[in-house]
């Protein structure tokens, strides 16, 4: 008799237990709905505004568009010490690959060459802050370093790319 009353209670119970959930997941189903939804749209906004500020890509650009600007003389910047204690430097020379359908190219490409200090300095700034085996090993790193710090001088990306045309590290 007491193995057929512990089973009845422990039906009893289970009975309760189903209920219960039942009522819990009819409950915060629709709650979590409207959760996923307001996450799924403050997801797709976030994705909008880091979409907004991505760099171009310069293989989308036609070939027509881009326009090559050589800075006229080759610079020379002491590199970071490394861990060799010696002291190391670079001879660069930069050309800058201008976006000719970006709506600043008509604003700052003419004055391109009145700037061009000011381009030097950033120029040497960065790449100053890179060792002899930094810059050895991983020189398209200081050329996106150089490209981010451009853009923030002109506070545009009419500039797509740097590049080093001819580049000697001692």
């Amino acid at each position: 008799m007491k193995k057929n009353l512990i089973s009845v209670l422990i039906l009893a119970l289970l009975v309760v237990n189903l209920v219960m959930t039942a009522i819990l997941t009819i409950t915060i189903l629709p709650e979590t709905k409207k959760s996923n939804e307001l996450i799924t749209r403050v997801c797709s906004a976030i994705d909008l505004e880091l979409q907004s500020g991505e760099k171009e890509d310069v293989s989308s650009i036609p070939i027509d568009d881009i326009e090559v600007y050589d800075i006229p003389d080759s610079m020379t910047i002491n590199l970071k010490q490394g861990a060799d204690g010696k002291d190391h430097y670079a001879v660069i020379s930069v050309s800058l690959s201008l976006n000719k359908g970006n709506e600043d190219y008509s604003t700052y490409q003419p004055t391109l060459e009145a700037k061009q200090s000011l381009i030097k300095s950033t120029i040497n700034t960065v790449v100053s802050q890179y060792t002899y085996d930094e810059i050895k090993t991983d020189q398209q790193q200081v050329q996106d370093a150089i490209l981010d710090e451009l853009h923030n001088l002109f506070e545009s990306d009419f500039i797509v790319s740097v590049g080093f045309s001819s580049a000697t590290y001692q």
